[in-house]
């Protein structure tokens, strides 16, 4: 079975910086894609960002230029480098791995950018 958790969240005020990391566990295949989901209240959860195993990325628009995901295979770790924060980042981030046909999720993490 596997499993993600999700580290790093907190409270910053607008201009900060914070690094999300997510840990997965578990039997996952080599090929898989890792991502990072935000959701804020009242809103639907949109895909922030996503790394395929073998380092294609992609981020939404809004997030450009102000946040970097990056992986380690080896470890199966994601990391989110977040900069340049903006009050309308406030949400909570979830990591999610994809494979084959499968999507899992972790419980998610509440970051808040205070103006």
């Amino acid at each position: 079975q596997v499993q993600l958790v999700e580290s790093g969240g907190g409270l910053v005020q607008a201009g900060g910086s914070l690094r999300l990391s997510c840990v997965a566990s578990g039997r996952i295949p080599s090929i898989n894609t890792m991502n990072w989901y935000r959701q804020a209240p009242g809103k639907q959860r949109e895909l922030v960002a996503g790394i395929t195993s073998g380092g294609n990325t992609n981020y939404a628009d809004s997030v450009k230029g102000r946040f970097t995901i990056h992986r380690d295979n080896a470890k199966n770790t994601v990391h989110l480098q977040m900069n340049s924060l903006k009050p309308e980042d406030t949400a909570v981030y979830y990591c999610n791995v994809a494979f084959l046909a499968v999507q899992v999720w972790g419980r998610g993490t509440l970051i808040t950018v205070s103006s």
